[in-house]
């Protein structure tokens, strides 16, 4: 989960609320944000679901108080200026990084808490819609620093003279997007002192080393020039001749990436922030020159950044349904506007409908639900009674539920640490660091190795570390071996668990089952102690294992078997390959096991 560090000095004088550090906890509690403690300069650290990507500053943060206090209401949409740069796509932009956004932001007060607030915002955009950059990249200048292009009939995509500079020889504010051979034009990059070409900066710089594979293999890599040449090598590193410092006031902010939507919404949280530190938002004009990959949904020509609201409805009986409470009409605009939001209802001969305006900073809103979790946290969940349903039944443990607390237990019997891991998962953590290849939906499934099934994933994931549901259970174990490398040995850590792959024969399209998993980091750790656990896991529930040479890849070959509970073929047991635990730095054998749960019924 994303962890914000907020200094709640600069939140006082965002809020203008003289609050403690202890109320400012409580309410910030109530917006969803948990303290998890403090940075060694003071700053407090809160944790928030990911889904609230406009809080990942300290303006976010403040602005969403201000509409919990009442101080704001409705949506806010800066005002912005028209456009007086343009940033054009050249057709050499590589095909792999095609779409750019922008704006200018004038008059921002800085100082260094408000750089700090910025960096953070930044790195973790790129950490969160960004995917580590991969997916979109923020670039931020000092617009002083920059030189439009000198105009000429050939700079000038279509040949032609733009119509606000009719004299050849006079300046636009321009920069333009293209590629830029690996070994061709230098610049210095930040916190460098020499320049470099951009295939130096991947091998001899160390935030180059760091981000070399998002572009290494292109013919041509991304980068922007104006008048002065090279200025950003975008997703990797900026140069250092517009680099902003705290006196900064005129900002250019350039943003590349895969996808023009989520690039266009991370400037968007940007410009946001810098608002709310005085600054004046100006339009940027995106020209996709022909020839130039354009985004089909919105056209080569781009009027940037996009403040466009979106539109959402819920109906009153099911906002009072969810939350358990009787609410007046204009009560719940009342809530809606306390949330950020604007709306206005109609009556229905069955129900009365909320159409709500929502701000363009709102990633998260997608769903009537989400605009019912809105008027709840700002009617306070705390102030919900809890209420008895109307059943005439009496809740019990579920015979799954009674399985997997007896088998944790006959686990931890055994001397296991009982773990509880994410569902979610990564294709590299699931796959590829266990050396499996994912077999294609639809094909017979019968011979792949345990967890070669096809994943379910996420469609627009936040993070590139939470991609998909886990196909088996093993690789949560590994990582958690991976983050205790510093930890002493021997370290048996088991599961009971949720997993999942798709499955055209089943009604969901995915078909989910629980697991038992387990692993025996230890000096001495062989196939027959991981066998030896698995035999008195069976014991238990009086099933019959059989255990047959197989073939795993993730496990040494000879000294692997597969699970056969009751004749059936339900998991594997064995070895791990030693290529699975040098890629984590595990120096320890680690023998393992993984079956279903339903074998035990």
């Amino acid at each position: 989960m994303p962890v914000v560090d907020i200094d709640t000095d600069e939140l006082r004088g965002l809020t203008g609320e003289d609050k403690t550090d202890d109320e400012f906890k409580e309410d910030l509690f109530a917006l969803g944000l948990e303290f998890e403690g403090e940075t060694d300069d003071g700053l407090l650290q809160f944790e928030f679901g990911p889904d609230r990507l406009d809080r990942l500053s300290v303006e976010g943060v403040a602005r969403s108080l201000r509409y919990q206090y009442g101080a704001d209401r409705g949506v806010y949409v800066p005002e912005t200026n028209d456009a007086d740069w343009t940033i054009e796509v050249d057709p050499s932009v590589p095909d792999e990084r095609p779409f750019v956004t922008g704006a200018v932001v004038r008059g921002v007060t800085l100082g260094a808490d408000g750089l700090d607030s910025l960096i953070q915002l930044q790195e973790k955009l790129h950490a969160t819609m960004g995917r580590g950059r991969a997916k979109g990249a923020i670039g931020i200048h000092d617009l002083t620093m920059l030189k439009g292009q000198a105009l000429t009939e050939e700079s000038e995509p279509s040949g032609t003279i733009n119509a606000a500079s009719s004299d050849l020889g006079a300046t636009e504010k321009r920069v333009t997007y293209r590629g830029v051979d690996p070994e061709g034009d230098r610049f210095v990059p930040l916190d460098a002192n020499t320049d470099m070409t951009p295939a130096q900066v991947l091998t001899d710089h160390p935030t180059g080393d760091t981000y070399a594979d998002l572009v290494e293999g292109l013919d041509r890599y991304p980068a922007i020039y104006d008048e002065l040449g090279l200025f950003s090598f975008p997703p990797v590193i900026n140069g250092s001749r517009t680099e902003v410092d705290a006196d900064s006031r005129d900002l250019f902010v350039e943003l590349t990436g895969t996808d023009q939507w989520t690039i266009d919404k991370m400037c968007v949280i940007v410009c946001y922030a810098l608002s709310a530190r005085g600054g004046t938002v100006e339009e940027v004009q995106v020209d996709y020159a022909d020839g130039a990959t354009y985004p089909d949904e919105y056209g080569p020509d781009l009027l940037r950044p996009d403040f466009d609201t979106d539109e959402k409805s819920v109906g009153h009986d099911r906002i009072e349904t969810m939350l358990g409470v009787d609410l007046e009409r204009d009560e719940v605009v009342d809530l809606f506007e306390r949330s950020g939001l604007d709306a206005a209802y109609s009556l229905g001969e069955a129900d009365t409908t909320y159409d709500v305006t929502v701000p363009p900073y709102r990633v998260d809103v997608l769903h009537p639900l989400d605009l019912v979790d809105d008027v709840g946290r700002a009617y306070g969940f705390n102030e919900l009674e809890p209420t008895y349903p109307d059943i005439g039944t009496i809740g019990g443990r579920h015979e799954r539920s009674r399985l997997e607390r007896a088998v944790r237990t006959s686990l931890i019997g055994l001397g296991f640490e009982d773990m509880l891991n994410f569902h979610m998962t990564s294709g590299a953590e699931n796959y590829d660091r266990m050396r499996l290849d994912e077999r294609d939906a639809g094909a017979d499934l019968s011979t792949a190795p345990l967890g070669a099934e096809p994943a379910a994933t996420i469609a627009s994931p936040y993070s590139e570390d939470y991609t998909q549901l886990r196909t088996w259970a093993l690789p949560s174990l590994v990582q958690v071996l991976e983050n205790n490398t510093h930890r002493s040995y021997p370290q048996d850590l088991a599961e009971v668990g949720f997993v999942a792959h798709r499955d055209d024969d089943v009604n969901t399209r995915v078909a989910e089952d629980r697991h038992v998993a387990g692993v025996l980091a230890r000096t001495d750790a062989t196939y027959e102690d991981a066998k030896a656990r698995v035999q008195a896991v069976c014991d238990d529930y009086d099933a019959a294992l059989e255990t047959p040479a197989t073939e795993h890849p993730s496990f040494i070959p000879g000294r692997v078997a597969e699970v056969v509970v009751d004749g059936d073929a339900v998991g594997v047991v064995g070895e791990l390959h030693p290529a699975v635990l040098v890629d984590r730095d595990v120096e320890v054998p680690v023998a393992a096991f993984e079956f279903s749960l339903s074998a035990l019924e």
